[in-house]
């Protein structure tokens, strides 16, 4: 059965899409820890982040570093985190979160944002990529 994350990619289920390339989609994660907290996934699904072949785990590490730089750029914060866990879905993928604090890394507090804030923060950071 699918992921969640394969649903999106094949449209079955909508996000807030921040960047895409052939091979890779970022998107805001709707329970961020802060403002901007964006997913970078590979397309093909592959559970675990280490079992990807050597070009697409490189190839994600590079796109999320692009995204990271964009999301650095479009919202306020003390720097951008990166977070591999993977627990959550089974389908790779890396975490970008914007910090303000170490409780932004936790993952036990979560924002609450509008539908609204949502497209306002995936157009901001879209903006620099």
């Amino acid at each position: 059965m699918a992921s969640i994350f394969t649903k999106i990619v094949n449209a079955e289920i909508p996000c807030y899409k921040v960047a895409e390339t052939d091979d890779f989609l970022a998107f805001l994660d709707v329970y961020p820890n802060s403002k901007g907290h964006t997913l970078c996934i590979p397309k093909k699904e592959v559970d675990k982040i280490f079992d990807l072949d050597e070009a697409t785990y490189t190839g994600l590490m590079q796109f999320s570093r692009e995204v990271a730089i964009a999301i650095e750029k479009a919202i306020p914060c003390k720097r951008v985190g990166i977070s591999v866990i993977g627990l959550e879905v089974p389908h790779a993928h890396v975490h970008l979160i914007p910090l303000h604090s170490m409780e932004d890394a936790r993952f036990l507090q979560k924002d609450k944002l509008t539908v609204e804030e949502f497209q306002n923060t995936a157009k901001a950071i879209k903006a620099y990529l």
